[in-house]
């Protein structure tokens, strides 16, 4: 397979695992593998590519929510927002990672991490407060309700890194 279809694969697979992960934790509030996969996507493949995993993702997840699909205002700051973590995938891979102690390492994922968050949550909070108000109180609660996916995100991104660093291994073959 040449590399082209092959990303575009990639891009479908990720942006796949994002709704099936997504229905998997729909229980659970503001916990979600989203981020992780997102980040790593733009990790292994670059900024365009991990942007599209997140936007494609939180497309399908928030059109084919089993709570019903969200306004268009909030769907359009989810899919931007998601797209965000790709960004900083991208910047982290071109970072000296692979020379870092372990601890660095971590301390440069949790801050990855509360990007990822924050590049999502900011922009869905202050629609949501804009559009059903008021906006102060509404915006102030949605953050508080964030900082449940922040503390996850802190957990699972130094967690699955290693799968990530894996992966990247294995892109590393095949170029």
């Amino acid at each position: 397979m040449t590399r082209k279809p092959l990303l575009l694969a990639r891009i479908a697979l990720f942006a796949a695992l994002i709704y099936v992960l997504s229905w998997g934790t729909s229980y659970l509030p503001n916990i979600n593998f989203m981020f992780i996969i997102v980040f790593a996507a733009g990790f292994l493949w670059g900024m365009i590519p991990g942007i599209l995993v997140g936007m494609i993702g939180m497309g399908l997840w928030t059109i084919f929510n089993p709570f019903g699909p969200a306004p268009v205002p909030i769907m359009l700051a989810q899919v931007l927002g998601a797209g965000g973590g790709g960004i900083v995938g991208a910047v982290f891979s071109r970072m000296n990672w692979q020379q870092w102690k372990t601890w660095r390492v971590t301390v440069y994922l949790l801050g990855a991490a509360f990007l990822c968050t924050t590049f999502f949550y900011l922009p869905v909070n202050l629609v949501d407060a804009w559009v059903f108000g008021p906006f102060r109180e509404r915006f102030i609660g949605g953050m508080v309700w964030s900082v449940i996916s922040l503390g996850f995100n802190f957990i699972i991104f130094p967690l699955l890194f290693k799968a990530v660093r894996y992966l990247h291994d294995r892109e590393s073959m095949l170029s």
